[in-house]
Protein backbone atom coordinates (compact mmCIF):
# COMPACT_ATOMS: atom_id res chain seq x y z
CA UNK A 1 0.00 0.00 0.00
CA UNK A 2 1.31 3.48 -0.81
CA UNK A 3 2.22 6.08 1.57
CA UNK A 4 1.74 9.49 1.65
CA UNK A 5 4.98 10.78 0.81
CA UNK A 6 3.46 14.27 -0.28
CA UNK A 7 1.15 14.83 2.39
CA UNK A 8 3.66 14.00 4.99
CA UNK A 9 6.57 16.41 3.49
CA UNK A 10 3.75 19.02 3.71
CA UNK A 11 1.97 18.78 6.79
CA UNK A 12 5.08 17.68 8.25
CA UNK A 13 6.69 21.06 7.36
CA UNK A 14 5.30 24.04 5.69
CA UNK A 15 1.38 23.74 5.87
CA UNK A 16 1.93 22.02 9.80
CA UNK A 17 3.69 24.68 10.80
CA UNK A 18 1.41 27.16 9.77
CA UNK A 19 -1.49 25.54 11.15
CA UNK A 20 0.67 25.13 14.44
CA UNK A 21 1.58 28.99 14.70
CA UNK A 22 -2.21 29.53 13.90
CA UNK A 23 -3.68 26.76 16.01
CA UNK A 24 -6.17 29.12 17.14
CA UNK A 25 -7.04 31.08 14.32
CA UNK A 26 -7.80 27.68 12.20
CA UNK A 27 -9.70 26.48 15.13
CA UNK A 28 -12.35 29.42 14.80
CA UNK A 29 -12.59 29.53 11.32
CA UNK A 30 -14.71 25.95 11.46
CA UNK A 31 -15.83 26.12 15.52
CA UNK A 32 -20.04 25.46 14.50
CA UNK A 33 -18.73 22.20 12.02
CA UNK A 34 -16.82 20.84 15.18
CA UNK A 35 -19.72 21.31 17.00
CA UNK A 36 -22.05 19.63 14.46
CA UNK A 37 -20.08 16.47 14.46
CA UNK A 38 -19.94 16.45 18.18
CA UNK A 39 -23.54 16.80 18.47
CA UNK A 40 -23.77 13.41 16.65
CA UNK A 41 -21.12 11.12 18.69
CA UNK A 42 -22.13 9.10 21.15
CA UNK A 43 -19.54 8.75 23.44
CA UNK A 44 -19.94 7.23 26.58
CA UNK A 45 -17.37 7.31 29.70
CA UNK A 46 -15.54 4.67 28.55
CA UNK A 47 -15.05 5.01 24.70
CA UNK A 48 -12.18 4.25 22.73
CA UNK A 49 -11.81 6.98 20.56
CA UNK A 50 -9.47 7.22 17.32
CA UNK A 51 -8.59 10.70 16.49
CA UNK A 52 -7.63 10.77 12.32
CA UNK A 53 -6.00 13.94 11.49
CA UNK A 54 -6.20 15.44 14.74
CA UNK A 55 -3.82 18.83 14.24
CA UNK A 56 -3.13 20.09 17.36
CA UNK A 57 -5.48 17.45 19.28
CA UNK A 58 -8.80 20.43 20.08
CA UNK A 59 -10.98 17.22 18.89
CA UNK A 60 -9.10 14.48 20.47
CA UNK A 61 -8.97 16.35 23.81
CA UNK A 62 -12.62 17.38 24.03
CA UNK A 63 -13.18 13.72 23.15
CA UNK A 64 -11.17 12.78 26.02
CA UNK A 65 -12.85 15.34 28.48
CA UNK A 66 -15.60 12.79 27.59
CA UNK A 67 -14.15 9.49 27.80
CA UNK A 68 -12.83 9.39 31.26
CA UNK A 69 -12.52 5.75 31.98
CA UNK A 70 -11.98 5.43 28.51
CA UNK A 71 -9.11 6.46 26.12
CA UNK A 72 -8.50 9.14 23.50
CA UNK A 73 -5.52 8.65 20.23
CA UNK A 74 -4.82 11.73 18.19
CA UNK A 75 -3.02 10.78 15.05
CA UNK A 76 -1.51 13.32 12.35
CA UNK A 77 1.36 13.83 10.52
CA UNK A 78 2.70 17.32 11.76
CA UNK A 79 5.52 16.93 14.46
CA UNK A 80 4.82 20.53 14.98
CA UNK A 81 1.27 20.03 16.16
CA UNK A 82 1.59 17.22 17.81
CA UNK A 83 3.71 18.94 20.16
CA UNK A 84 1.13 21.94 20.85
CA UNK A 85 -1.63 19.09 21.19
CA UNK A 86 1.13 17.38 23.97
CA UNK A 87 0.96 20.17 25.90
CA UNK A 88 -2.73 20.93 25.76
CA UNK A 89 -3.42 17.69 27.37
CA UNK A 90 -0.18 17.22 29.33
CA UNK A 91 -2.24 21.17 31.00
CA UNK A 92 -5.03 19.30 31.57
CA UNK A 93 -3.90 16.45 33.04
CA UNK A 94 -5.87 14.10 30.79
CA UNK A 95 -3.29 10.88 30.88
CA UNK A 96 -5.62 8.91 29.33
CA UNK A 97 -5.49 11.03 25.77
CA UNK A 98 -2.34 10.17 24.04
CA UNK A 99 -0.54 11.48 20.19
CA UNK A 100 1.11 9.61 17.87
CA UNK A 101 2.74 11.14 14.64
CA UNK A 102 1.74 8.13 12.06
CA UNK A 103 0.36 8.24 8.67
CA UNK A 104 -3.27 6.56 9.47
CA UNK A 105 -3.24 5.04 5.69
CA UNK A 106 -0.48 2.70 6.62
CA UNK A 107 0.26 2.90 10.36
CA UNK A 108 -0.02 -0.28 12.51
CA UNK A 109 -2.54 0.79 14.50
CA UNK A 110 -3.30 -2.04 17.02
CA UNK A 111 -6.25 -4.25 15.87
CA UNK A 112 -10.10 -4.04 17.42
CA UNK A 113 -9.03 -0.94 20.00
CA UNK A 114 -11.40 1.89 19.38
CA UNK A 115 -14.72 1.89 19.08
CA UNK A 116 -15.18 5.48 17.74
CA UNK A 117 -13.50 6.98 14.92
CA UNK A 118 -13.76 10.99 14.52
CA UNK A 119 -11.71 13.30 12.13
CA UNK A 120 -12.70 16.71 11.50
CA UNK A 121 -11.35 18.13 7.92
CA UNK A 122 -8.37 15.63 8.50
CA UNK A 123 -9.82 12.03 6.05
CA UNK A 124 -9.36 13.95 3.12
CA UNK A 125 -6.08 13.71 2.16
CA UNK A 126 -4.89 9.74 1.72
CA UNK A 127 -3.49 8.90 -1.62
CA UNK A 128 -5.02 5.78 -1.46
CA UNK A 129 -8.49 6.02 0.70
CA UNK A 130 -9.58 3.03 0.36
CA UNK A 131 -6.67 1.26 1.98
CA UNK A 132 -6.22 3.93 4.00
CA UNK A 133 -10.29 3.36 5.81
CA UNK A 134 -9.34 -0.18 5.44
CA UNK A 135 -6.33 0.35 7.82
CA UNK A 136 -8.41 2.15 10.27
CA UNK A 137 -11.22 0.06 9.98
CA UNK A 138 -8.80 -3.21 11.46
CA UNK A 139 -8.12 -0.25 14.31
CA UNK A 140 -12.46 -0.82 15.39
CA UNK A 141 -14.23 -3.02 17.09
CA UNK A 142 -16.63 -4.83 14.98
CA UNK A 143 -19.29 -2.25 16.51
CA UNK A 144 -17.35 1.08 16.47
CA UNK A 145 -18.95 4.24 14.84
CA UNK A 146 -16.69 6.07 12.30
CA UNK A 147 -18.25 10.28 12.37
CA UNK A 148 -16.11 12.45 9.80
CA UNK A 149 -16.46 15.89 8.43
CA UNK A 150 -15.31 16.81 5.11
CA UNK A 151 -15.46 19.95 2.70
CA UNK A 152 -18.51 19.89 0.38
CA UNK A 153 -17.63 21.32 -3.18
CA UNK A 154 -16.03 24.51 -4.02
CA UNK A 155 -18.98 26.32 -5.23
CA UNK A 156 -20.94 25.46 -2.46
CA UNK A 157 -18.13 27.12 -0.01
CA UNK A 158 -18.36 30.77 -0.35
CA UNK A 159 -15.10 31.44 1.55
CA UNK A 160 -12.83 29.23 -0.84
CA UNK A 161 -14.59 30.08 -4.11
CA UNK A 162 -14.04 33.74 -3.38
CA UNK A 163 -10.45 33.44 -2.61
CA UNK A 164 -9.80 31.76 -5.50
CA UNK A 165 -12.13 34.51 -7.25
CA UNK A 166 -9.69 37.66 -5.65
CA UNK A 167 -6.61 36.09 -6.54
CA UNK A 168 -7.12 34.44 -9.90
CA UNK A 169 -5.74 37.38 -11.97
CA UNK A 170 -6.82 37.17 -14.90
CA UNK A 171 -6.45 32.87 -15.26
CA UNK A 172 -8.93 30.55 -15.14
CA UNK A 173 -8.10 28.08 -12.48
CA UNK A 174 -8.77 24.52 -12.54
CA UNK A 175 -11.55 23.18 -10.06
CA UNK A 176 -10.57 19.75 -8.99
CA UNK A 177 -11.16 16.49 -10.58
CA UNK A 178 -13.95 14.54 -8.09
CA UNK A 179 -12.13 12.33 -5.89
CA UNK A 180 -8.77 14.01 -6.15
CA UNK A 181 -6.36 13.86 -3.36
CA UNK A 182 -6.85 17.09 -1.61
CA UNK A 183 -9.54 18.88 0.81
CA UNK A 184 -12.47 18.52 -1.82
CA UNK A 185 -11.55 13.78 -2.23
CA UNK A 186 -14.78 13.33 -0.07
CA UNK A 187 -17.25 16.49 -1.84
CA UNK A 188 -19.07 13.86 -4.29
CA UNK A 189 -21.16 11.67 -2.14
CA UNK A 190 -21.29 8.76 -4.47
CA UNK A 191 -17.73 8.39 -4.54
CA UNK A 192 -17.11 8.73 -0.92
CA UNK A 193 -20.26 6.21 -0.30
CA UNK A 194 -18.12 3.42 -3.21
CA UNK A 195 -14.78 3.84 -1.38
CA UNK A 196 -16.06 3.31 2.67
CA UNK A 197 -18.13 0.81 1.73
CA UNK A 198 -15.10 -0.89 0.01
CA UNK A 199 -13.35 0.07 2.60
CA UNK A 200 -16.03 -2.20 4.36
CA UNK A 201 -17.67 0.21 6.18
CA UNK A 202 -21.88 -0.37 6.15
CA UNK A 203 -24.77 2.27 7.25
CA UNK A 204 -22.92 4.95 5.26
CA UNK A 205 -24.65 8.54 5.33
CA UNK A 206 -23.80 11.92 4.47
CA UNK A 207 -25.84 14.86 5.94
CA UNK A 208 -24.88 18.48 4.50
CA UNK A 209 -23.68 20.86 6.93
CA UNK A 210 -23.96 24.49 6.68
CA UNK A 211 -22.28 26.83 9.17
CA UNK A 212 -20.42 30.28 8.36
CA UNK A 213 -16.60 30.24 8.28
CA UNK A 214 -15.17 32.77 10.42
CA UNK A 215 -11.89 34.33 9.02
CA UNK A 216 -11.44 37.84 11.36
CA UNK A 217 -12.73 40.05 13.25
CA UNK A 218 -12.57 42.75 10.79
CA UNK A 219 -10.91 43.40 7.09
CA UNK A 220 -7.48 43.34 8.11
CA UNK A 221 -7.67 41.04 11.00
CA UNK A 222 -8.40 38.38 8.20
CA UNK A 223 -6.11 39.66 5.80
CA UNK A 224 -3.35 38.99 8.29
CA UNK A 225 -4.11 35.32 8.32
CA UNK A 226 -5.48 34.68 4.58
CA UNK A 227 -2.59 36.20 3.22
CA UNK A 228 -0.86 33.71 4.45
CA UNK A 229 -2.15 30.45 4.20
CA UNK A 230 -0.82 27.79 2.16
CA UNK A 231 -4.07 28.48 -0.48
CA UNK A 232 -2.94 31.90 -0.92
CA UNK A 233 1.13 30.96 -1.38
CA UNK A 234 0.09 28.74 -3.83
CA UNK A 235 -2.21 30.43 -6.04
CA UNK A 236 0.83 33.57 -6.43
CA UNK A 237 3.55 31.69 -6.10
CA UNK A 238 3.59 31.92 -9.92
CA UNK A 239 2.97 35.87 -10.16
CA UNK A 240 5.20 38.80 -10.98
CA UNK A 241 5.39 40.74 -8.25
CA UNK A 242 2.95 43.63 -9.34
CA UNK A 243 0.29 41.20 -11.07
CA UNK A 244 0.72 39.81 -7.18
CA UNK A 245 0.58 42.98 -5.35
CA UNK A 246 -2.72 43.64 -7.69
CA UNK A 247 -3.52 40.53 -6.72
CA UNK A 248 -3.61 40.83 -3.26
CA UNK A 249 -5.33 44.04 -3.20
CA UNK A 250 -7.98 42.12 -4.51
CA UNK A 251 -7.86 39.99 -1.77
CA UNK A 252 -8.73 42.56 0.51
CA UNK A 253 -11.14 44.17 -0.90
CA UNK A 254 -12.99 41.24 -1.57
CA UNK A 255 -12.67 40.48 2.87
CA UNK A 256 -13.79 44.13 3.12
CA UNK A 257 -16.85 43.07 1.23
CA UNK A 258 -17.68 40.12 3.73
CA UNK A 259 -16.94 42.47 7.35
CA UNK A 260 -20.49 42.28 9.43
CA UNK A 261 -21.19 42.83 12.79
CA UNK A 262 -19.82 39.20 13.93
CA UNK A 263 -16.52 39.85 12.15
CA UNK A 264 -15.26 38.31 8.80
CA UNK A 265 -17.62 35.58 7.37
CA UNK A 266 -18.62 33.61 4.64
CA UNK A 267 -20.72 30.56 3.52
CA UNK A 268 -19.49 27.33 4.41
CA UNK A 269 -20.53 23.75 3.58
CA UNK A 270 -19.31 20.43 4.52
CA UNK A 271 -20.49 16.62 5.19
CA UNK A 272 -21.03 14.96 8.75
CA UNK A 273 -20.20 11.47 6.92
CA UNK A 274 -21.48 8.76 9.34
CA UNK A 275 -21.12 4.88 8.59
CA UNK A 276 -20.75 1.71 11.01
CA UNK A 277 -18.25 -1.60 10.68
Amino acid sequence: MPDNDEMRAAWDGPDGDHWADHADRYQATSRRFHQAMFDALDLRDDSAVLDIGCGTGASTIRAGRIATAGSALGVDLSSRMLEKALAAAAAEGLGHVRFEQADAQVHPFEAGKHDTVISCFGGMFFGDPIGAFTNIRRASRPDASLTLLAWRDVERNEWIDALRTALAAGRALPTPPPGAQGPFSMADPDITTERLQSSGYQDVELTAVDEPVFLGSDADDAYSFVSTLGMTRGLTADLDEVTRAAALDQLHRMLEDHETADGVTFEGSAWLITATC
